[in-house]
């Protein structure tokens, strides 16, 4: 079944690591603000609206989905291609000023969500001239005050018979910034647990066949003790492959794993992901090469999931006994965290290490690295009491500046060795499997 497009935007991670597109909102979402209006319990409706009306929904789909208007704009966040929040902010008379107002779909609240809009409503109002947000909430609105109490901008508040009339300068603020950023390793880190410290994994591709990859790995987890469930995953497979019962899709598991793996011919990867993204699951590892990575990530992202691959050899986590990868032998538990993007080298380093007594923490194979990156073991090392040592083999940066902005933090705590390939062009050729391919 075809995937239908993500919806265009900045991608965005809310407190829970789920992944969530932001972008404006415009004429053609008439119906998906008309839904989501109509959707919002009585509570939420009235906490937002100051009142309750069966003609709510319609009013304010109208004044949302107008043309655009230089002073007036509206952003939207979506998940699994479901509106799950709208901020906008009007002019005032008042020059440089604007009054905003946020709603959150009931089932998302306390993720962020207000939060993540908030942050791009500033954005976008700072890029338009604009110094200065109004709002007006109820007293008893105490979630909407808490987003802005939290937002790391000074905020003034005045009550009048039950009302709170918040300003919000919008000036620049060391403060605001160091909030955001701070909010954004949060986000990440909790992105990175359901794949790293899954409650259970499936594979897709397990096998019984000799030299079958999805056999390997599912064989890796099952004898390297990981605590939870891990489901083999193949419609041929039969009811007896490697480790036991096997199930003919991920819609057909007892549950919703945070983790799957995939182990499948390229042409069914993406179909197998959409699988995924509508049962729930929260992260992928693609083993499988020669896939469309730019629409894979595409599906992740309408779905919320984190990617790593595809093209990679899997990953690891000793301390909670996680070897999803296709390894001969499984890593040695130690202090060493390894990110890689050649799966060869990954195998040969993590010998090696065994061999040294240095043993590893995490290990990822990032392959061509269309989203979990370099970056991303960075922040989950720096809290991560585990890992006291980092090794990175990279053959690109997708973001050089961060990269460098927390090696540096993180450098100040452990020793960071960084071997940066490709630059010759042997190893231009060499890395053409991963990268470059991409």
């Amino acid at each position: 079944m075809a995937e239908p497009a993500a919806p265009e935007g900045f991608y965005a991670l809310l407190t829970d690591g789920t992944a969530v597109a932001i972008r404006e909102v415009g004429p053609g979402d008439l119906g998906a603000v008309h839904r989501f209006h109509r959707d919002m319990s009585p509570e939420n409706l009235y906490l937002r609206f100051f009142g309750i009306s069966p003609r709510i929904a319609d009013e304010v789909a109208a004044r949302l989905c107008r043309e655009p208007d230089p002073d007036h704009a509206v952003l939207g966040a979506w998940l699994g291609g479901e509106l799950v929040g709208v901020a906008e902010y009007d002019r005032t008379a008042e020059p440089g000023e604007a009054e905003i107002a946020l709603a959150v779909a009931d089932r998302m609240h306390n993720r962020g969500v207000g939060t993540l809009l908030l942050e791009h409503l500033v954005s976008l109002a700072r890029s338009r001239g604009l110094v200065a947000f109004r709002a007006e909430t109820l007293a008893q609105n105490v979630p909407m005050l808490r987003v802005f109490a939290c937002a790391g901008l000074p905020v003034g508040r005045r009550t009048v018979n039950g009302v709170v009339e918040v300003t919000i300068p919008l000036t620049g603020s060391g403060a605001y910034l160091d909030a955001v950023a701070e909010r954004e390793r949060h986000a990440d880190i909790e992105s990175l647990r359901h794949l790293l410290c899954p409650a259970s994994v499936a594979v897709v591709g397990a096998s019984r066949r000799t030299g079958s990859v999805g056999g390997a790995i599912l064989r890796n987890l099952l004898t390297g003790g990981f605590d939870g469930p891990a489901y083999a995953v193949n419609p041929r497979a039969g009811r007896e492959p490697v480790g036991g019962v096997c199930f003919p899709s991920v819609s057909a598991l007892p549950e919703s794993p945070d983790l799957v793996v995939i182990a499948v011919p390229p042409e069914a990867v993406a179909e197998v992901a959409g699988e995924c993204g509508r049962r729930g699951v929260r992260s992928l590892v693609v083993i499988t090469s020669g896939v469309d990575g730019r629409a894979l990530l595409g599906i992740c992202h309408r779905y919320g999931m984190r990617l790593v691959g595809p093209n990679c050899f899997g990953i690891a986590n000793t301390a909670v006994r996680l070897e999803a990868t296709f390894a001969a032998r499984p890593a040695r538990a130690g202090g060493a965290g390894v990110v890689v993007q050649s799966g060869g080298l990954g195998i040969a380093l993590r010998d090696h290490l065994s061999r040294l007594d240095i043993g590893v923490s995490t290990f990822v194979s990032t392959g061509d690295k269309y989203d979990v990156s370099s970056n991303d073991l960075l922040l989950w090392w720096e809290s991560d009491p585990a890992t006291r040592l980092g090794v990175l083999y990279l053959e690109s940066f997708g973001n050089p500046r961060k990269f460098s902005r927390t090696a540096r933090r993180l450098g100040r705590r452990m020793p960071l060795l960084t071997d940066v390939a490709g630059r010759s062009a042997a190893g231009h050729r060499a890395a053409a499997s991963h990268t470059a391919a991409a």
